[in-house]
């Protein structure tokens, strides 16, 4: 039994990890002007709603958490890692895939490699045929000057 539970402990951390990437992708789109509180806006996002598993959801809530309280220590490393790009000039999913895997390799005790492993899933299910070796670059950047 233990077998089991340990084997669908990653596949429940995926979609987790994928559903905190589209939350954090949504809130590219939110209103500055009219701001939603962050529980709020989690809940309402379709692709919560529509995840079943609720240790998915509580880990995506999680990581969203994370990097919105992290984000200003979470985006100086992604500047000082991606030479020549502002972080205005980042596309949307790339922006987002570094923020989440910069937040779970700065702020929680999953192994950097792993992390970085993610990111580059992420960025093969919906970046472009560039944003796996952006992202890349810019986390093995990262990675040699992070201490947990």
């Amino acid at each position: 039994m233990a077998g089991k539970k340990k084997g669908n402990r990653p596949g429940i951390r995926r979609v987790g990890r994928t559903l905190a990437f589209q939350v954090l992708y949504s809130t590219h789109f939110v209103d500055k002007n009219n701001p939603v509180d962050l529980q709020v806006r989690f809940d309402q996002n379709p692709l919560v709603l529509e995840q079943e598993s609720e240790t998915a959801r509580d880990f995506a809530y999680a990581l969203v958490k994370g990097v919105e309280e992290n984000l200003d220590a979470v985006d100086k490393a992604i500047q000082a890692n991606s030479q020549n790009w502002k972080i205005e000039r980042i596309a949307m999913v790339e922006l987002s895939i570094l923020r989440l895997s910069l937040y779970e390799m700065m702020f929680t005790d999953i192994p950097v490699k792993a992390a970085i492993n993610e990111a580059i899933e992420l960025s093969k299910t919906f970046g472009d045929e560039k944003s796996r070796s952006f992202v890349n670059g810019i986390l093995d950047g990262a990675a040699k000057t992070i201490k947990k």
